[in-house]
């Protein structure tokens, strides 16, 4: 008799393909319980020991506190204890601190939408409560004593403190194991703790900050001056390898450090960007400061900066993100085109500059000025009551660059050396009264005129930096006070050697004249506008639906683009016209890419981008080559034109013109005084 098999039971044969799926099994709508629903809010605050630090960090400065201490144990894993001197909290208050969205620092939609404080969301303690165990002590001023609150059992009992509040936080992620499993070690923890602490001290140099691990002291930073604070807490090095930033117009003010482009880094770990003094990573800002170092850094080398953005708080949104690390702009375009020109104007000053200032005896460096005049109501005075005395008493950052250099630089030859030597260069005409009237202008015109490249500063009065200032606008200095000093030689027709005060320079000549000829190109160009070449059969390609929304948005931009982009049909976009500088390249990627820049940025510099790498290679080819013998006459017309050219520093490639080697490394070469 026939026996079924199990390959042939139908109880075990696969179904099939045709047959309908099982229905799921449904389960019913429900509320959740407070305590998963702040788990699942601790998720997105609270990602890491660092992420507690920063929380309880913003709310000992919003409480206006002058010292924070912060004590770890395991990296922040086992305990974290953050002590401040501020306002503390009353005792009846303390249980309802601990409430998700309970704060005093918000009442109504226009306070949210014109915060001024690092935190206002009243979720960060009910969050981290959630996930570890916490007690907060606290004494508000005036109170007999202090009040110590632990969250888990709710019980409240008096003790013993000065004014402020302590939070402490042990065995963080004790309730959700699985999440402490993705915790790195100690070490890295410790790191990115340290890190967030390091942000904040940079924000804020009137406070104090104490970092101790295992009742060990791991680092310091005494309130003082913003100056001090920078070179605290980023190193001496950073200060004397970077150029002071300010910029200000209307509503928006900038000012911080950029880095040279010699100092660049392989990581992007030296990179600060604060909005209202808190820090923030905006996409648009980073486009807009490495736009400013585009042709001169060298490969993929990521630029160090400090930039401070202060801006109306109503004309930024905060509230944008869980851990308040990105905003959004109500005019992006107009935060980018400032950024990148002002870091750009930092940088175009050669270091030759600063070589005749130290020549002349200036051996202080630069302030970090934030700002010439009274701090706007809406920004806490005691975050920038320090930096501003400091700028009250510093010179101007920047001394200007007149009107008439872009001219004196294309006019310059090598050819020319017997008018160079005695031309001189006018006088300053820049006027508070015309500077003022440019501003009033610049502002009107805000919106309009965003991609502009605003006006800059007025120049520095006479005093110690006046070489250094004369280097800049190109007034001709005596012979031994040359920045490059004379040329005494030249070697395998490569390199130009010369002689200034402070020993033997160096110069790449083929580098060094491929920059000053791109700077003439690009200042010949920057004077025309850009011509549009209409195409006699207008090209077509499929777009995305951004693509068209993004060329119907912005057509008049496009158009001063030399760009004539329109949509043909709901995905298809078509190009009437483009740049007649650039009528050979391909009218599709370059379309694409300018719709791309002006989708994510609101501004595009892929125009000029393309631009300059035609001159870059118009430069190149243009410029002294190697093993070309020069007189003297003309190394000394070089070295005149590297001091007034901008960005003299490097060529097109981000490599080095020039080196200077001073009197005291050349005796350290021949041991000389041992």
């Amino acid at each position: 008799m026939d026996v079924s098999t199990p390959e042939s039971s139908p109880s075990s044969a696969a179904p099939s393909p045709d047959s309908p799926a099982p229905a799921a099994s449904r389960r019913t709508i429900r509320e959740l319980p407070d305590e998963l629903i702040s788990q699942i809010a601790a998720g997105e605050v609270v990602e890491r020991p660092a992420s507690v630090v920063r929380e309880l960090v913003d709310n000992a400065l919003d409480a206006g506190a002058s010292q924070i201490q912060v004590k770890l144990m395991a990296g922040g894993v086992r305990a974290i204890v953050v002590e401040d001197d501020g306002l503390g909290i009353p005792a009846e208050e303390l249980p309802l601190a601990l409430k998700r969205h309970a704060t005093s620092k918000i009442r109504s939609l226009d306070e949210l939408e014109s915060v001024a404080t690092m935190g206002f969301r009243g979720e960060a303690l009910a969050a981290i409560s959630s996930v570890a165990e916490m007690s907060v002590a606290s004494r508000f001023a005036g109170a007999a004593h202090a009040h110590r609150l632990d969250a888990r059992s709710g019980e409240l009992v008096p003790a013993a403190r000065s004014r402020g509040t302590s939070v402490e936080v042990r065995e963080l992620f004790f309730s959700t194991p699985a999440r402490r499993k993705f915790l790195k070690t100690d070490a890295t923890e410790l790191a990115h703790c340290l890190e967030s602490v390091r942000r904040h001290a940079l924000a804020r140099p009137d406070v104090g900050f104490t970092v101790w691990h295992e009742g060990k002291l791991v680092e310091q930073w005494r309130s003082g001056s913003s100056e001090a604070r920078l070179a605290d807490v980023l190193g001496d090095e950073f200060m004397a390898e970077s150029r002071p930033v300010y910029a200000e117009n209307g509503p928006l003010r900038i000012y911080g450090r950029a880095g040279l482009p010699e100092a660049a880094r392989s990581r992007a770990d030296m990179q600060y960007v604060y909005v209202n003094g808190r820090y923030v990573r905006d996409k648009l800002i980073a486009h807009g400061i490495r736009s400013a170092y585009e042709d001169v850094l060298h490969g993929h080398r990521q630029p160090c900066y400090v930039l401070f953005i202060e801006i109306a708080p109503d004309r930024v949104d905060v509230n944008v993100h869980p851990t308040k690390i990105e905003v959004r702009f109500r005019d992006g375009r107009e935060v980018h085109q400032r950024v990148r020109y002002a870091v750009q104007d930092a940088l175009a000053t050669s270091r030759s500059a600063e070589v005749a200032s130290t020549a002349a005896g200036d051996a202080e460096p630069p302030t970090v000025r934030t700002a010439p005049g009274s701090t706007p109501a809406w920004f806490q005075p005691a975050q920038h009551a320090a930096s501003q005395q400091a700028a009250e008493a510093s010179p101007p950052l920047y001394a200007g660059t007149p009107s008439w250099r872009s001219n004196k630089q294309a006019s310059l030859g090598l050819a020319e050396v017997a008018t160079l030597y005695g031309q001189t260069a006018p006088a300053f005409s820049y006027s508070t009264a015309s500077h003022a009237n440019a501003n009033a202008n610049a502002n009107a015109n805000a919106n309009s005129n965003a991609d502009a490249k605003p006006a800059r500063p007025d120049p520095a009065p006479a005093g110690p930096n006046a070489d250094a200032l004369a280097v800049r606008s190109g007034t001709p200095l005596p012979e031994h006070d040359w920045p490059l000093g004379r040329a005494i030689a030249q070697i395998q027709g490569v390199y130009v050697l010369a002689e200034n005060a402070q020993g033997l320079v160096i110069v790449d000549m083929h580098a060094a004249h491929e920059r000053v000829v791109y700077e003439r190109l690009k200042a010949s160009l920057g004077a025309a506008a850009i011509e549009s070449q209409p195409l006699l059969i207008p090209v077509t390609f499929a777009a995305t639906a951004q693509e068209i929304a993004t060329a119907e948005a912005h057509a008049e931009a496009l158009q001063r683009l030399g760009l004539d982009v329109a949509p043909l049909s709901a995905k298809m976009l078509a190009v009437r016209a483009r740049p007649a500088a650039l009528a050979g390249g391909d009218v599709v990627e370059l379309a694409r890419g300018v719709l791309a820049e002006l989708a994510q940025f609101d501004a595009s510099h892929a125009i000029e981008r393309a631009q300059h790498e035609i001159l870059a290679t118009m430069a190149c080819h243009g410029a002294v080559r190697a093993n070309r013998q020069l007189s003297l006459d003309e190394m000394n017309a070089l070295l005149r034109d590297m001091e007034r050219t901008e960005r003299a520093d490097q060529c097109n490639h981000g490599r080095p013109t020039w080196r200077q080697l001073s009197m005291r490394e050349l005796d350290a070469l021949f041991l000389r005084g041992r």
